[in-house]
């Protein structure tokens, strides 16, 4: 490992670990820094898919408690059942997508970079007009969500398919919407991240599978210890910031991104096309 290659996958597992659980779209930010820094090796792709489990485990390991008790507790506590209920329901429908639509999205959705930047601009709007006129909650803890939120939720997960509009964004837009207060939005797409993220990750790697050599695992790993330690950083911070400054830093910080990127893309500083195979 060269220097350059290291500098390069810290950078990458800082975008992945700091932009995975807000509503920015890390994919969309982790195609565009790599057509920034010129990564179009495939192995980028295996790359970016192996990384994401620190950012997994990053949620993991702070919510490890909560999520130990409601494991060992299924069998004779119904709020930790219902809890686990909410999750697996709020996830099926993105999970059914996913399974049915996977090769579409990669060959039809993943082709243009132009795309990621206008659901980062359109996501952002979206999250500045929702920040300002969303209910008055009703909900306020992630642990006990009405079963008929969990699933409409689901829902709009599947918006997440469309690369740059962001899991964790749709997730939150539509638990805003249906008065779930702001904190306990984020924290419910932690808990969904998991088991989505784990099932992407098993899906993807599989395909990735002849770029996993002991010549890159080095690489990777680099990657996934800065993916995992900014996992961490943003997962504690997050729920403060947005209890206090709610979401509009994030719908503003996409629109720059996204502008930035069709300037660069519309005056022929960057390609259209995604830097890497998908």
């Amino acid at each position: 490992m060269d220097a350059t290659t290291i500098l390069q996958a810290i950078l990458l597992g800082l975008v992945e670990g700091l932009t995975e659980f807000i509503p920015v779209s890390s994919t969309g930010h982790l195609l565009l820094t790599q057509t920034a820094l010129g990564l179009t090796s495939p192995f980028w792709t295996t790359f970016t898919v192996m990384i994401q489990l620190g950012a997994i485990l990053a949620v993991v390991v702070l919510y490890f408690g909560r999520l130990w008790n409601v494991l060992v507790t299924l069998p004779t506590e119904p709020a930790s059942r219902r809890f686990a209920l909410s999750v697996i329901i709020a996830c099926a429908p993105a999970f059914l997508a996913g399974f049915l639509l996977h090769d579409f999205i990669k060959a039809y959705l993943f082709t243009g970079l132009e795309l990621i930047c206008w659901s980062l601009i359109a996501g952002g709007v979206v999250l500045l007009v929702i920040d300002r006129i969303a209910p008055a909650p009703a909900d306020h803890s992630a642990m006990t969500l009405p079963l008929h939120k969990a699933a409409i939720i689901g829902l709009f997960q599947i918006l997440s398919i469309i690369p740059g509009v962001s899991r964790s964004g749709s997730t939150i837009v539509g638990s805003m919407l249906l008065k779930i207060d702001k904190r306990a939005a984020a924290e419910f797409s932690f808990f969904l991240a998991i088991p989505i993220m784990v099932g992407a990750f098993v899906l993807d790697i599989w395909e990735s599978r002849d770029f996993l050599t002991s010549d890159n695992l080095g690489i990777i790993a680099v990657g996934f210890i800065a993916s995992f330690v900014f996992g961490l950083i943003v997962v504690k911070l997050m729920l403060d910031f947005v209890q206090k400054r709610g979401f509009a830093p994030f719908g503003w910080w996409r629109i720059l991104v996204g502008a930035a990127g069709l300037a660069a893309i519309y005056t022929g500083v960057w390609s259209s096309a995604v830097p890497v195979a998908m």
